[in-house]
């Protein structure tokens, strides 16, 4: 039997990118996955996709930033699948436009404001949209996406950097109070992945940078995070929470 069989999983920012990858491999492994994304043309594409494969999927329009669309995103999955095993919160701004790479002290407030309302707002009201359903089962997982940019630092990116440390210290605490109801809380920190959506000339010289800080020295793409997303989605990791896994080719080392 696959590792997911028959699990409910939302996947934030599921419809592209390393979104459609984590997906793609939680589907494979027999899970009933939900395509949350502020996209939702790109969400039906995939959700068609899944169904072709044989898989059971469903899309869903969301804000993750919004309140009432976090609880809509629940209750679709409720009322579509009658449970919720799984969240994954990849839902962020990171590339351009939407983020600049700039000094600090040039980041637009309005800017650093979006960000936290996506990047660490959206964590919280996700988790809160969902862990009532996990706590009536006693058992729940929830997978938060931080960024190895926490462990060293990225000049010029501050608000990205502090909101993906915010979503560590949500882990960490959320774990502590979710603990007694069996249900898991962890973090994956990836590194620089290079996507098929992500076409950016000055990404491509950040990559060479980072491939000479890295033990593993190639390019990392979105299916080097699937593998963490499975096992903290599985059974696998019952007895693990509150961690954050490094996922960035030997970059960092904790």
């Amino acid at each position: 039997m696959s590792r997911l069989q028959d699990r409910v999983i939302i996947v934030t920012g599921g419809a592209q990118g390393i979104g459609r990858a984590y997906c793609e491999g939680l589907a494979r492994e027999g899970a009933k996955v939900v395509v949350a994304d502020l996209e939702r043309a790109h969400a039906d594409d995939l959700v068609r996709a899944l169904a072709k494969d044989g898989h059971d999927a469903l899309a869903v329009r969301t804000d993750v930033a919004d309140a009432a669309d976090t609880e809509r995103m629940a209750q679709a999955t409720l009322d579509r699948f009658g449970r919720i095993d799984g969240l994954i919160n990849n839902a962020a701004v990171f590339q351009r436009p939407a983020m600049s790479r700039v000094p600090f002290e040039k980041i637009p407030v309005e800017e650093w404001d979006r960000l936290m309302a996506v990047n660490v707002r959206g964590v919280f009201l996700c988790c809160r949209a969902v862990v009532p359903a996990m706590k009536a089962r006693r058992y729940g997982k929830i997978v938060n996406i931080s960024s190895g940019t926490v462990f060293y630092g990225a000049p010029n990116a501050l608000h990205y950097v502090t909101s993906k440390a915010g979503v560590i210290g949500i882990t960490r605490s959320l774990a502590r109070e979710l603990g007694e109801h069996r249900i898991t809380v962890n973090a994956i920190a990836p590194g620089l992945i290079i996507s098929m959506d992500d076409v950016d000339p000055a990404r491509d010289a950040q990559n060479a940078q980072r491939l000479q800080a890295r033990a593993i020295k190639r390019t990392e793409v979105p299916e080097d995070v699937v593998g963490a997303a499975i096992f903290f989605c599985s059974a696998e990791s019952d007895f693990i929470t509150g961690q954050t896994l490094v996922a960035d080719g030997g970059a960092q080392m904790h």
